[in-house]
Protein backbone atom coordinates (compact mmCIF):
# COMPACT_ATOMS: atom_id res chain seq x y z
CA UNK A 1 0.00 0.00 0.00
CA UNK A 2 1.43 3.28 -1.24
CA UNK A 3 2.10 5.80 1.42
CA UNK A 4 -0.02 8.44 0.13
CA UNK A 5 -3.05 6.18 0.46
CA UNK A 6 -1.66 5.58 4.07
CA UNK A 7 -1.56 9.10 5.08
CA UNK A 8 -5.33 9.76 3.56
CA UNK A 9 -6.76 6.47 6.09
CA UNK A 10 -4.61 7.66 8.64
CA UNK A 11 -6.20 10.73 8.65
CA UNK A 12 -9.92 9.97 7.72
CA UNK A 13 -9.87 7.66 11.11
CA UNK A 14 -8.15 10.57 12.94
CA UNK A 15 -11.15 12.86 11.62
CA UNK A 16 -13.85 10.35 12.19
CA UNK A 17 -12.37 9.69 15.65
CA UNK A 18 -12.49 13.33 16.60
CA UNK A 19 -15.77 14.26 15.33
CA UNK A 20 -16.95 10.75 17.73
CA UNK A 21 -15.36 12.65 20.98
CA UNK A 22 -16.60 16.30 20.24
CA UNK A 23 -20.65 14.92 19.43
CA UNK A 24 -20.28 12.23 21.74
CA UNK A 25 -18.29 14.39 24.20
CA UNK A 26 -20.38 16.90 23.62
CA UNK A 27 -23.55 15.17 24.35
CA UNK A 28 -22.44 13.78 27.90
CA UNK A 29 -21.22 16.86 29.01
CA UNK A 30 -24.39 18.09 28.70
CA UNK A 31 -25.79 15.02 30.96
CA UNK A 32 -22.45 15.53 33.63
CA UNK A 33 -23.38 19.16 34.17
CA UNK A 34 -27.61 18.47 34.83
CA UNK A 35 -26.34 15.42 36.74
CA UNK A 36 -23.60 18.26 38.68
CA UNK A 37 -25.79 20.91 39.29
CA UNK A 38 -28.48 18.06 40.75
CA UNK A 39 -26.03 17.04 43.08
CA UNK A 40 -25.05 20.58 43.90
CA UNK A 41 -29.29 21.83 44.64
CA UNK A 42 -29.92 17.96 46.43
CA UNK A 43 -31.70 17.00 43.37
CA UNK A 44 -32.26 13.91 41.28
CA UNK A 45 -31.76 15.30 38.00
CA UNK A 46 -32.60 13.45 34.57
CA UNK A 47 -33.39 9.54 35.40
CA UNK A 48 -35.97 8.20 32.72
CA UNK A 49 -34.34 7.69 29.63
CA UNK A 50 -31.85 5.06 29.55
CA UNK A 51 -29.75 3.78 32.87
CA UNK A 52 -30.02 6.82 35.19
CA UNK A 53 -30.98 8.92 32.72
CA UNK A 54 -27.46 8.08 30.51
CA UNK A 55 -29.45 8.59 27.31
CA UNK A 56 -31.09 12.00 28.21
CA UNK A 57 -29.01 13.79 25.72
CA UNK A 58 -29.93 12.27 22.78
CA UNK A 59 -33.48 12.51 23.56
CA UNK A 60 -33.00 16.37 23.81
CA UNK A 61 -31.24 15.91 20.62
CA UNK A 62 -34.35 14.24 18.69
CA UNK A 63 -36.47 16.57 20.50
CA UNK A 64 -34.49 19.30 19.05
CA UNK A 65 -34.50 17.90 15.31
CA UNK A 66 -38.02 17.25 14.93
CA UNK A 67 -38.93 20.69 16.51
CA UNK A 68 -39.71 23.62 13.75
CA UNK A 69 -37.13 25.54 12.74
CA UNK A 70 -39.29 29.58 12.67
CA UNK A 71 -37.01 32.02 10.93
CA UNK A 72 -38.18 35.41 12.21
CA UNK A 73 -39.90 37.67 9.11
CA UNK A 74 -37.59 40.31 9.01
CA UNK A 75 -34.64 38.84 9.60
CA UNK A 76 -31.55 38.29 7.16
CA UNK A 77 -32.42 34.75 6.18
CA UNK A 78 -29.07 33.61 4.83
CA UNK A 79 -27.07 34.99 8.01
CA UNK A 80 -29.60 34.15 10.10
CA UNK A 81 -28.99 29.97 9.01
CA UNK A 82 -24.67 31.14 8.75
CA UNK A 83 -24.53 31.52 12.23
CA UNK A 84 -24.49 28.32 13.90
CA UNK A 85 -22.83 27.13 11.23
CA UNK A 86 -19.96 29.21 12.00
CA UNK A 87 -19.85 28.46 15.28
CA UNK A 88 -19.91 24.84 15.15
CA UNK A 89 -17.36 24.51 12.62
CA UNK A 90 -15.04 26.33 14.66
CA UNK A 91 -15.58 24.26 17.34
CA UNK A 92 -14.75 21.22 15.61
CA UNK A 93 -12.17 22.70 13.63
CA UNK A 94 -10.02 23.63 16.66
CA UNK A 95 -9.63 20.37 17.51
CA UNK A 96 -6.75 20.11 14.78
CA UNK A 97 -4.32 21.40 16.92
CA UNK A 98 -4.81 18.85 19.61
CA UNK A 99 -2.32 16.57 19.95
CA UNK A 100 -3.72 13.34 21.39
CA UNK A 101 -0.53 11.10 21.66
CA UNK A 102 3.26 11.47 20.73
CA UNK A 103 4.30 10.54 17.24
CA UNK A 104 4.52 6.72 16.47
CA UNK A 105 6.01 4.82 13.42
CA UNK A 106 4.56 1.37 11.99
CA UNK A 107 5.93 -0.39 9.31
CA UNK A 108 7.72 2.40 8.07
CA UNK A 109 4.63 5.05 8.61
CA UNK A 110 5.05 7.81 10.54
CA UNK A 111 1.84 9.00 12.62
CA UNK A 112 1.35 12.06 13.87
CA UNK A 113 -0.83 12.48 17.14
CA UNK A 114 -2.97 15.48 15.90
CA UNK A 115 -4.88 16.08 12.90
CA UNK A 116 -3.21 19.30 11.25
CA UNK A 117 0.24 18.93 10.34
CA UNK A 118 3.16 19.27 12.77
CA UNK A 119 3.57 23.12 12.26
CA UNK A 120 5.67 25.86 14.00
CA UNK A 121 3.16 28.28 14.46
CA UNK A 122 0.31 25.77 15.82
CA UNK A 123 -0.15 27.65 18.70
CA UNK A 124 -0.65 30.87 16.84
CA UNK A 125 -3.12 28.90 14.19
CA UNK A 126 -5.05 27.51 17.40
CA UNK A 127 -5.50 30.90 19.07
CA UNK A 128 -6.24 32.62 15.83
CA UNK A 129 -8.84 29.95 14.61
CA UNK A 130 -10.41 29.90 17.89
CA UNK A 131 -10.72 33.98 17.97
CA UNK A 132 -13.16 33.71 14.60
CA UNK A 133 -15.68 31.55 16.41
CA UNK A 134 -16.96 35.31 18.02
CA UNK A 135 -17.99 36.02 14.06
CA UNK A 136 -20.86 33.57 14.15
CA UNK A 137 -22.31 34.53 17.68
CA UNK A 138 -22.33 38.75 16.75
CA UNK A 139 -23.55 37.82 13.15
CA UNK A 140 -26.67 35.80 14.53
CA UNK A 141 -27.53 38.79 16.83
CA UNK A 142 -27.21 41.04 14.08
CA UNK A 143 -29.16 38.57 11.51
CA UNK A 144 -32.01 38.12 13.87
CA UNK A 145 -33.17 41.29 14.03
CA UNK A 146 -34.24 41.23 17.32
CA UNK A 147 -32.91 43.67 20.30
CA UNK A 148 -32.46 41.39 22.24
CA UNK A 149 -30.13 39.38 20.29
CA UNK A 150 -28.40 42.57 18.67
CA UNK A 151 -27.56 43.63 22.65
CA UNK A 152 -26.21 40.00 23.45
CA UNK A 153 -24.38 39.41 20.33
CA UNK A 154 -22.40 43.07 20.89
CA UNK A 155 -22.07 41.99 24.24
CA UNK A 156 -20.64 38.72 23.63
CA UNK A 157 -18.16 40.77 20.69
CA UNK A 158 -16.52 43.04 23.41
CA UNK A 159 -16.20 40.84 26.19
CA UNK A 160 -14.90 38.37 23.61
CA UNK A 161 -12.23 41.06 21.78
CA UNK A 162 -11.33 42.07 25.49
CA UNK A 163 -10.43 38.86 27.16
CA UNK A 164 -8.63 37.52 24.16
CA UNK A 165 -5.89 40.13 24.81
CA UNK A 166 -5.18 38.60 28.10
CA UNK A 167 -5.92 35.24 27.09
CA UNK A 168 -2.95 35.80 24.31
CA UNK A 169 -0.77 37.79 26.92
CA UNK A 170 -1.30 35.03 29.51
CA UNK A 171 0.73 32.61 27.31
CA UNK A 172 3.49 34.61 25.95
CA UNK A 173 5.66 34.01 29.47
CA UNK A 174 4.84 30.17 28.35
CA UNK A 175 6.46 30.70 25.17
CA UNK A 176 9.40 32.78 26.21
CA UNK A 177 9.93 29.44 28.55
CA UNK A 178 9.25 26.80 26.09
CA UNK A 179 11.31 28.91 23.15
CA UNK A 180 8.40 27.05 20.87
CA UNK A 181 5.23 28.07 19.26
CA UNK A 182 5.40 24.41 17.87
CA UNK A 183 2.05 22.90 20.11
CA UNK A 184 4.10 19.13 19.92
CA UNK A 185 7.36 20.82 21.15
CA UNK A 186 5.85 22.36 24.29
CA UNK A 187 3.96 19.16 25.21
CA UNK A 188 7.47 16.91 24.78
CA UNK A 189 9.24 19.65 26.92
CA UNK A 190 6.88 18.71 29.58
CA UNK A 191 7.27 15.70 29.39
CA UNK A 192 10.74 15.00 31.69
CA UNK A 193 11.10 15.79 35.41
CA UNK A 194 12.28 18.33 38.70
CA UNK A 195 14.49 16.13 40.89
CA UNK A 196 13.27 12.70 39.34
CA UNK A 197 9.88 13.54 41.36
CA UNK A 198 7.95 16.63 40.13
CA UNK A 199 6.85 16.54 36.05
CA UNK A 200 7.91 19.53 34.37
CA UNK A 201 4.34 20.64 33.56
CA UNK A 202 3.97 24.42 32.74
CA UNK A 203 1.75 24.80 35.57
CA UNK A 204 4.87 25.05 38.34
CA UNK A 205 6.37 27.63 36.02
CA UNK A 206 3.62 29.86 34.98
CA UNK A 207 0.82 29.98 38.14
CA UNK A 208 0.32 33.18 37.54
CA UNK A 209 -0.21 32.60 33.93
CA UNK A 210 -2.43 29.61 33.85
CA UNK A 211 -4.79 31.80 36.23
CA UNK A 212 -5.19 34.23 33.58
CA UNK A 213 -5.70 32.07 30.90
CA UNK A 214 -8.33 30.20 32.96
CA UNK A 215 -10.32 33.29 33.95
CA UNK A 216 -9.93 34.32 30.26
CA UNK A 217 -11.39 30.89 29.08
CA UNK A 218 -14.60 30.81 31.14
CA UNK A 219 -15.30 34.36 29.19
CA UNK A 220 -14.52 33.13 25.84
CA UNK A 221 -16.85 30.12 26.14
CA UNK A 222 -19.52 32.74 27.60
CA UNK A 223 -19.71 30.25 30.97
CA UNK A 224 -21.08 31.87 34.15
CA UNK A 225 -20.12 33.92 35.85
CA UNK A 226 -19.20 35.54 32.36
CA UNK A 227 -22.60 34.66 30.51
CA UNK A 228 -23.54 38.37 30.16
CA UNK A 229 -24.61 37.29 26.06
CA UNK A 230 -26.95 35.46 27.14
CA UNK A 231 -28.25 36.63 30.62
CA UNK A 232 -31.75 35.23 31.06
CA UNK A 233 -33.62 38.25 33.17
CA UNK A 234 -32.01 41.39 30.60
CA UNK A 235 -31.74 39.51 27.03
CA UNK A 236 -33.93 36.97 27.53
CA UNK A 237 -32.13 34.52 25.77
CA UNK A 238 -29.20 36.94 24.05
CA UNK A 239 -28.09 36.06 20.66
CA UNK A 240 -29.55 32.90 20.20
CA UNK A 241 -33.35 34.47 21.37
CA UNK A 242 -34.54 34.12 17.87
CA UNK A 243 -33.03 30.77 17.49
CA UNK A 244 -35.39 27.49 17.53
CA UNK A 245 -35.08 23.96 16.47
CA UNK A 246 -32.04 21.95 15.03
CA UNK A 247 -30.03 25.69 14.76
CA UNK A 248 -30.07 26.44 18.13
CA UNK A 249 -29.17 22.86 18.91
CA UNK A 250 -26.02 23.49 17.16
CA UNK A 251 -25.30 26.70 19.03
CA UNK A 252 -25.81 24.67 22.49
CA UNK A 253 -23.41 21.87 20.87
CA UNK A 254 -20.82 24.75 20.01
CA UNK A 255 -20.71 26.25 23.54
CA UNK A 256 -20.29 22.85 25.23
CA UNK A 257 -17.66 21.60 22.62
CA UNK A 258 -15.40 25.28 23.28
CA UNK A 259 -15.70 24.10 26.97
CA UNK A 260 -14.08 20.14 26.12
CA UNK A 261 -11.83 22.44 23.75
CA UNK A 262 -10.63 25.17 25.99
CA UNK A 263 -10.46 22.28 28.75
CA UNK A 264 -8.36 20.38 26.29
CA UNK A 265 -5.75 23.18 25.85
CA UNK A 266 -5.06 24.29 29.21
CA UNK A 267 -4.29 20.66 29.87
CA UNK A 268 -2.00 20.40 27.13
CA UNK A 269 -0.17 23.50 27.77
CA UNK A 270 -0.06 23.89 31.52
CA UNK A 271 -0.73 20.46 32.52
CA UNK A 272 1.82 18.36 30.46
CA UNK A 273 -0.91 17.27 27.83
CA UNK A 274 -0.64 13.39 27.10
CA UNK A 275 1.74 12.92 29.12
CA UNK A 276 1.38 11.43 33.01
CA UNK A 277 4.55 10.10 35.27
CA UNK A 278 6.02 6.97 34.20
CA UNK A 279 3.94 6.21 31.29
CA UNK A 280 6.10 6.06 29.01
CA UNK A 281 8.39 3.05 30.70
CA UNK A 282 5.08 1.02 30.78
CA UNK A 283 5.80 -2.41 28.48
CA UNK A 284 2.47 -4.04 28.03
CA UNK A 285 3.24 -6.53 25.15
CA UNK A 286 6.60 -8.28 26.01
CA UNK A 287 8.69 -8.42 22.31
CA UNK A 288 5.81 -6.86 19.79
CA UNK A 289 7.14 -3.02 19.83
CA UNK A 290 4.14 -2.33 17.45
CA UNK A 291 1.23 -2.92 19.57
CA UNK A 292 3.13 -1.57 23.37
CA UNK A 293 3.39 1.47 20.54
CA UNK A 294 -0.25 1.56 20.22
CA UNK A 295 -0.96 0.95 23.76
CA UNK A 296 1.05 3.75 24.83
CA UNK A 297 -0.90 5.99 22.06
CA UNK A 298 -3.76 4.66 24.00
CA UNK A 299 -2.92 5.76 27.33
CA UNK A 300 -1.75 8.98 26.10
CA UNK A 301 -5.34 9.39 24.72
CA UNK A 302 -6.60 8.36 28.12
CA UNK A 303 -4.18 10.73 29.72
CA UNK A 304 -5.48 13.58 28.31
CA UNK A 305 -9.12 12.80 28.21
CA UNK A 306 -9.09 12.58 32.03
CA UNK A 307 -7.42 15.87 32.41
CA UNK A 308 -10.07 17.38 30.01
CA UNK A 309 -12.89 15.67 32.13
CA UNK A 310 -11.52 17.17 35.62
CA UNK A 311 -11.41 20.71 33.82
CA UNK A 312 -15.10 20.21 32.17
CA UNK A 313 -16.59 19.61 35.55
CA UNK A 314 -14.16 22.43 36.93
CA UNK A 315 -16.30 24.60 34.38
CA UNK A 316 -19.33 22.86 35.33
CA UNK A 317 -19.00 23.35 39.40
CA UNK A 318 -18.33 27.26 38.73
CA UNK A 319 -21.48 27.24 36.77
CA UNK A 320 -23.48 26.55 39.96
CA UNK A 321 -21.33 28.07 42.56
CA UNK A 322 -20.28 31.60 41.71
CA UNK A 323 -23.11 34.54 40.48
CA UNK A 324 -23.19 35.86 37.38
CA UNK A 325 -21.04 39.40 37.26
CA UNK A 326 -22.28 43.17 36.26
CA UNK A 327 -21.31 43.85 32.47
CA UNK A 328 -19.51 46.80 34.22
CA UNK A 329 -17.25 44.39 36.35
CA UNK A 330 -16.80 41.99 33.01
CA UNK A 331 -15.51 44.88 31.78
CA UNK A 332 -13.23 46.38 34.28
CA UNK A 333 -12.17 42.60 35.42
CA UNK A 334 -10.78 42.43 31.94
CA UNK A 335 -9.33 45.58 31.32
CA UNK A 336 -8.30 46.93 34.71
CA UNK A 337 -7.09 43.34 36.37
CA UNK A 338 -6.45 40.86 33.72
CA UNK A 339 -4.85 42.48 30.98
CA UNK A 340 -2.49 44.35 33.65
CA UNK A 341 -1.49 41.30 35.18
CA UNK A 342 -1.19 39.19 32.12
CA UNK A 343 1.20 42.18 30.98
CA UNK A 344 3.45 42.34 34.07
CA UNK A 345 3.74 38.15 34.29
CA UNK A 346 5.14 39.09 30.47
CA UNK A 347 7.69 41.30 31.89
CA UNK A 348 8.47 39.21 34.86
CA UNK A 349 8.98 36.05 33.11
CA UNK A 350 11.43 37.61 30.44
CA UNK A 351 13.53 39.33 33.33
CA UNK A 352 13.46 36.52 35.14
CA UNK A 353 14.98 34.18 32.22
CA UNK A 354 17.23 37.29 31.28
CA UNK A 355 18.69 36.98 34.94
CA UNK A 356 19.11 33.18 34.58
CA UNK A 357 20.93 33.25 31.06
CA UNK A 358 22.98 36.22 32.75
CA UNK A 359 24.44 34.07 35.37
CA UNK A 360 25.68 30.79 33.43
Amino acid sequence: MSATLWYWIILVVKVLVVLHVFLIGAAYVVLLERKVSAWIQDRVGPNRVGWRGSLQSFADVLKLVLKEDIVPENANKFFHRLAPLITITIAIAVWAFVPFFAPIEIDGTAINGMIAPDLNVGLLLLLALGSVGVYGIALAGWASNSKYSLMGGLRASAQMISYELAMGLSLIGLLLIMGSTNISDIVTQQSGYWWGVIPKWNIFVQPLGFLIFLIAAFAETNRAPFDLAEAEPELVGGFHTEYSGLKFGLFFLGEYGNVIMMSAIMSTLFFGGYNAPWIQDIAFFQGDATLNKVALALLQFGTLSLKTVFFVFFFIWVRWSIPRFRYDQLMNLGWRVMFPLALGNTVLTAVVLALIEGMR
